[in-house]
Parts: structure tokens; C-alpha cells; sequence
């Protein structure tokens, strides 16, 4: 890593836009400390994150292409330890990424993506009557009754988990995704998320039913080569994981934008904008995912003349993206649903692209016109800089989303 100090990064997520432009002014690629002490280069310019992201000299797979991992000196209790252990389409590397990826690229047809609207649907009308349970006034925390469990149990619905195994197993997520854990903590999530998945798979072997489990279970027993039992265990928490925890955080960050903009609500509930115009108006100044652990160079890599040495972590600021003054000029804080050009790549970019982009997009689409249509006058019941962060630098989030709500 080059002479330049590192910076230590804020485990707590207190602000991760300042943090970011801090970082963006340092250039296109800063040298960072990941928790432990762990060094890595933090890219956080959109012209920079593009190009890191279709290079082919650029993996997400530790095992082959990160010395520090290869060599044991990254411990097995490291803070981080459940990102990089994972083998799946998600850190699979050359052909695995491409066998794996098309195994998994199945269920997210967009055939069977709308298939799923009516389940969508009826889980927004149950969340819905629920919510018409709360006493006029009363303050309801809307993450925790609508934000959370809305794409938390469509997730487990694709995958096939009961009730009972996703709530143990959010636990275990929650967990994952926050950085100031300890390395004790950090083994047990390790240990936790691999026993949930295992129990899970089996359960569904036993019975086995119209889902993504049991239709990677056929693959991987077909003939025992298409997809082994660490990839099979390990790509069904990938597609639960990243398919609840961004969608929690979308509607989280939607709902406290648009009702702090009442202006461009009013705007999208009168036909004057869409909704798509919401969803990647929020993506683009709010992206759920902040950074996704890790990415090495296979090869020395030079950004903007430096040079990320061949061996080195990348980690990639996916929130910095839409906050670029290069990208979106001087009113790229600014949230307006109304900017012509509303940039981001949440969803990723290049052979790593979110295989579950439709979905995630009906959701939200159903989801907040939903939300909204039963409750056009939701208000936030703290000042909206009162919100406590997520204790993360991996997602964007509140801990909790107070409001009150008033029927229309």
C-alpha cells in the first residue's frame, strides 16, 4: 500500500456520505483500515467504481486472489470473517462464477419475477392491516412493522423457510451486517448463518417444494459436480441475505425521504411522477448497500495514476456513487425525484449485476404506493436528524423509523 496515512473507517456508520466525500477528495483510490487493522483501498468516484467493477483484473474471490487470506493471516474470529468465507455466485471467481450464476439466474426470469406480484400483494395487505391496528396518534416504529418484514418474508417465501427459521435467522443477518462486532461475536455469526442454512437444506430435502432451495437441491444431488454442499448452503443465505437486508433499508430510507420532501409525494400521488422515479431517485442518494465486502486485484491496477498493488482488498463505496459532484454536479445532495438524470449503481455493474433487480423493484413499486395510498399524511415522530444509523459501513439504514400515521 502506498505512503499515504490510511484512514481508519467509522465502524459505527455514524455518517457514511461525509465519510465518503472525505474520502472521494483524497482521490480515486484511498487507502483505508477495515476493522482489526485490516488495510484495503476504498474507491469512491463513480468513473473510478465503474471501471473497478467491470475489470477483469479485479475478484471477489478470497480464497484465490488475496494473499493476506490464502496465507492465514486474516484470523478465522476476524470482524468481517462471514463476507469473505462465503463460497458462492457471489464470490466465485472465472467459470464457478459463471456455472454458479446461471444455476441461480433461474428463478429471477422476469416471468417468474412477475409470477410473484399476487404474494407481494397479499403480504403488503396483511402488513397493512396490521398497521390499522395502531390507535390514532399512537407512534409506530414502520421499520419493524413494515419495512422489515415485507421483503424479509417474500425472501423466505422464494427460498422456501418457514416463519419460525427466518426469524432465528434474522437475528443472525442483523448481526452480520454490523460492524462494531466483536471477533468473538463475529465467529459465532459465522457458525450461526452455516447451522441455520444446513438445517434449513435439510429440511427442504425432506420435503422439498415450488421454491429456489429445492430447485438447487435437485441441481446439486442430480449428480453431486453441478453445485457442491458448501455452495448449495452458501448461495441459498447470499440470495436471503442480500435479497431482505437492502430491500429493509430501501423502504426505510423512501419512506423518511418522501416525508421529508411532502412536496414531491404529493407530486408522485397526483400522476405528475411515477414511482420509478422514486425508487431511483432514493437508490441514487440513499443506496441501501454502502459497501459490500471485498474485491481483490488479481493484478496491479492503476486508477487515476494509483496503483492498488496485485493482492490488495478493494472495497467498493456503492453510496458514494450517486453523491458525485463529477456524476450529478452541485446538487448531488439534493434529493429530487424531478433531476433528469438519476445515476447509480446500487444494483451493481458488469458480470456481478443484481440478479434480483425486478423483484426488488416491484416491491418497493407495490410496496410505497401501498403504504401511501393508505397513509398520504405519514409523519416522522422525531426530527428526521434524530434517526440513530445503522452501526454499519456495510448498509444504510435507521435502527428504527418512528411515525405516526393517519388513515386517508
Amino acid at each position: 500500500m502506498e505512503d499515504r496515512c490510511p484512514v481508519t473507517l467509522d465502524t459505527t456508520g455514524r455518517d457514511i456520505h461525509a465519510e465518503a466525500a472525505s474520502l472521494r477528495k483524497q482521490g480515486a483510490a484511498t487507502p483505508v483500515l477495515l476493522p482489526g487493522g485490516v488495510p484495503a483501498w476504498s474507491i469512491n468516484s463513480h468513473a473510478a467504481i465503474k471501471a473497478v467493477l467491470t475489470d477483469s483484473r479485479v475478484t471477489k474471490s478470497a480464497r484465490n486472489h488475496w494473499p493476506a487470506f490464502i496465507n492465514g493471516e486474516i484470523p478465522p474470529d476476524w470482524e468481517m470473517i462471514s463476507w469473505i468465507a462465503m463460497d458462492n455466485m457471489v464470490t466465485a471467481y472465472g467459470k464457478d462464477h459463471v456455472r454458479l450464476r446461471r444455476l441461480v439466474g433461474k428463478a429471477f426470469t422476469p416471468r417468474r419475477t412477475e409470477a410473484i406480484r399476487p404474494r407481494i400483494v397479499e403480504l403488503t395487505e396483511e402488513l397493512m392491516a396490521g398497521l390499522a391496528t395502531a390507535a390514532p396518534g399512537e407512534v409506530v416504529d414502520l421499520r419493524e412493522r413494515f419495512a422489515y418484514p415485507l421483503p424479509a418474508r417474500l425472501v423466505a417465501d422464494l427460498i422456501g423457510m418457514s416463519e419460525e427459521a427466518r426469524v432465528s435467522t434474522a437475528k443472525v443477518i442483523d448481526m452480520m451486517v454490523d460492524t462494531t462486532v466483536t471477533p468473538q461475536q463475529a465467529q459465532s455469526v459465522l457458525m450461526g448463518w452455516r447451522g441455520a442454512m444446513a438445517d434449513h437444506i435439510a429440511a427442504k430435502r425432506a420435503n422439498p417444494g415450488e421454491d429456489i432451495t429445492s430447485d438447487l437441491i435437485a441441481a446439486r444431488d442430480e449428480d453431486g459436480s453441478r453445485l457442491s454442499e458448501q455452495e448449495l448452503t452458501d448461495t441459498i443465505f447470499a440470495i436471503l441475505g442480500a435479497g431482505s437486508e437492502t430491500t429493509i433499508n430501501f423502504f426505510d430510507n423512501a419512506i423518511t425521504a418522501l416525508v421529508s420532501h411532502p412536496e414531491q409525494l404529493e407530486a408522485v400521488r397526483a400522476g405528475r411522477s411515477s414511482w420509478d422515479d422514486v425508487i431511483d431517485e432514493v437508490l441514487r442518494m440513499e443506496s441501501p448497500l454502502v459497501q459490500l465486502p471485498l474485491r481483490y486485484a488479481v493484478e496491479d491496477v492503476t486508477l487515476d495514476g494509483v496503483t492498488i498493488p496485485k493482492g490488495d482488498a478493494i472495497l467498493v463505496n456503492y453510496a458514494a456513487v450517486g453523491r458525485d459532484p463529477a456524476l450529478h454536479g452541485d446538487s448531488a445532495d439534493v434529493f429530487d425525484i424531478h433531476r433528469a438524470d438519476k445515476t447509480h449503481l446500487t444494483f451493481g455493474h458488469g458480470p456481478h449485476f443484481c440478479l434480483g433487480a425486478g423483484i426488488a423493484r416491484l416491491v418497493a413499486n407495490i410496496g410505497l404506493s401501498t403504504l401511501f395510498a393508505r397513509y398520504p399524511n405519514l409523519a416522522l415522530a422525531v426530527p428526521k436528524d434524530e434517526l440513530l444509523p445503522l452501526p454499519t459501513f456495510i448498509m444504510n439504514g435507521h435502527q428504527t423509523l418512528p411515525v405516526r400515521l393517519t388513515p386517508a
